[in-house]
């Protein structure tokens, strides 16, 4: 059955109208777009009702038709739900729920003293992954935001703070209408801090992503299922490494279900003990290694040396295999950027090796003048603005609502700390491991390199087929079903001439090019899966191949110094503080 919107307009559409056809967009959704003047439901095209999208306003115009005895059992069969935002007039919103309801709603600005906002865990799974929350907003937030007052009744909040609410559920002859009380999030806005924050765009962007996760379960962009990985910077293979002791770390995996990644510096590849190789070798589902940087200088990826990058990159590759041929613990092939800083050339360079994808906290370059990033690449399962895929990475203290909003948007949940996280016997870190796997969807806990390969988003076409968006440089595929399935695969490319090409280990794929994107598609047999790999030309060019002695001793200098205050200065500071 097909699942589709209905985006009723003002006569002239007004900018709020273009945001939620914007939303609508991103996840994927198929809508028709008419006038509210011309309602009128297409008859017999959905056989399960269409879902009706607009603003209060625009609802205003229809309203009659849907409380009108005579028409509200064709019309409640013609629709399967209502979803109305505010324009900026709190006013028709009051309206629109007095009128449905029966019972007296007002919006005022601020929410004065109610700090706190629950989100309910409503049985129908409205609001996803977020459910049951508590979520506290940003303070500015909460002083200019406009929040319904209401009398109770037949109205269900679905995200309340004592007596005010800001997401509201109406029954109307039996039709569900959700009405949020804020105007929606413009997602084309360029992100002016290093990462996403729900809790500066809580009611604007939580009652619309629910619903439409809600309302089109199988039609819009949604990921197979939402992974996990924790990583931990810098720490050497020791028994210790500043407060990370391996052995307990690895009976806390254990026992609460996670697992860990080690953004490993290449640098240290032949300096790895011997018990601890023995603890990764034998522990894979839990503990593995990614790439970070090369030597950890000081913005190493981040200089304008395209050529000099991907030697760079290449020498920080050899290195890891160097690694994994006298340890046997395997790498995953994902960079994580050294102080997050990166550049375009960075990017770039990368793209031309075996590395997958990037990861890092930041999503800003360091050039000079870095590209906007708008709330949409963030949103994104990856950030594809660049030539590399980039995934988003978070701190515990970001708070759990982040990482279930991030499942919400179907993006994986990566986590990352520093050794000094550990610094209570892991308190904090089991603490925050808790919350993540007791969110509504638990994530599936995975090496780094499989969590990239495994996130994208898909959909059902109309003929059965599934539509698949690729970010990294290796996707997983499997077929769940119990029928031959055919994958029609995207994936965002502005460079298609530097493909090599496409291909699983068993055969080479065909490919084609459009609108700045290649498309391909492979056909897999019940329970089957398979790993589709894009390379890419190796970089032509020549470089100083090499570092001179000073800056070898210079690195090696950092190295030595950053250990002794990861293993000496910060407990040492950490006692002292203590005692006191």
């Amino acid at each position: 059955m097909q699942e589709k919107a209905l985006l009723l307009t003002a006569d002239y559409p007004s900018a709020d109208d273009h945001r939620a056809e914007r939303l609508l967009e991103f996840f994927g959704v198929r809508y028709l777009k008419r006038r509210a003047t011309e309602f009128a439901p297409p008859e017999n095209e959905f056989a399960e009702g269409y879902r009706l999208v607009c603003s209060a306003q625009a609802f205003a115009r229809v309203m009659g038709d849907l409380q009108n005895s005579r028409n509200s059992n064709v019309l409640t069969r013609q629709i399967h739900s209502v979803f109305l935002y505010s324009n900026g007039d709190p006013v028709a919103v009051a309206n629109a729920i007095s009128q449905l309801s029966g019972v007296t709603t007002s919006i005022r600005r601020g929410a004065g003293s109610v700090t706190q906002w629950h989100i309910a865990n409503d049985p129908d799974g409205m609001c996803g992954a977020m459910r049951d929350l508590r979520i506290q907003p940003s303070a500015n937030y909460l002083r200019s935001g406009d929040f319904f007052h209401t009398d109770g009744g037949s109205l269900t909040p679905l995200i309340a703070g004592e007596d005010k609410a800001a997401f509201l559920k109406v029954s109307c002859n039996g039709l569900p209408v959700f009405v949020s009380s804020e105007r929606l999030i413009d997602i084309d806005a360029e992100l002016t801090t290093f990462n996403f924050d729900i809790r500066d765009h809580f009611f604007s962007a939580v009652p619309v992503v629910s619903y439409i996760r809600w309302a089109f379960p199988r039609s819009s962009w949604h990921a197979p299922d939402t992974s996990a990985s924790l990583i931990i910077d810098d720490p050497l293979l020791k028994p210790t490494h500043g407060f990370v002791d391996f052995q307990e770390l690895l009976s806390l995996m254990k026992r609460h279900k996670f697992s860990t990644n080690i953004a490993f510096i290449p640098w240290n590849w032949r300096r790895s003990a011997p018990e601890v190789v023995r603890l990764f070798r034998e522990n894979p589902e839990h503990f593995s290694l990614s790439v970070h940087g090369c030597d950890h200088t000081r913005a190493e990826f981040g200089s304008p040396s395209r050529l000099r990058l991907y030697w760079k990159a290449q020498q920080a590759l050899q290195r890891m295999n160097r690694h994994e041929s006298i340890t046997g613990i395997c790498h995953d092939p994902v960079m994580v950027f050294p102080q997050g800083i990166f550049s375009e050339a960075a990017m770039s360079a990368l793209k031309r090796t075996d590395l997958i994808a990037s990861v890092n906290n930041d999503i800003t370059s360091a050039d000079q003048h870095p590209r906007a990033i708008t709330i949409s690449d963030v949103w994104d399962i990856a950030v594809m603005r660049y030539t590399f895929p980039l995934f988003t990475r978070r701190y515990p203290w970001e708070g759990i609502e982040n990482f279930a909003f991030d499942s919400l948007l179907g993006k994986p949940a990566i986590a990352v700390i520093h050794h000094d996280f550990c610094s209570d016997h892991c308190a904090r870190l089991v603490n925050f491991i808790e919350q993540l796997n007791a969110l509504p969807c638990a994530p599936t806990w995975r090496n780094l390199g499989e969590v990239i390969r495994r996130s994208c988003r898909q959909r059902e076409d109309l003929e059965g087929a599934v539509d698949m968006e690729m970010y990294g440089t290796e996707l997983r595929i499997e077929n769940r079903s119990g029928r031959p399935k055919r994958f029609l695969i995207r994936r965002r490319e502005c460079e298609p001439s530097a493909i090599q090409r496409i291909c699983t280990d068993a055969q080479e794929i065909a490919w084609r090019q459009t609108d700045g994107r290649i498309d391909f598609e492979i056909e897999l047999n019940p329970g089957e899966n398979q790993v589709i790999k894009v390379k890419f030309h190796d970089l032509a060019g020549k470089e100083r191949n090499g570092d001179n002695l000073p800056y070898r001793f210079k690195t090696m200098l950092r190295r030595y110094l950053c250990e002794m205050r990861d293993n000496y200065v910060a407990p040492l500071r950490c006692r002292f503080a203590g005692s006191r």
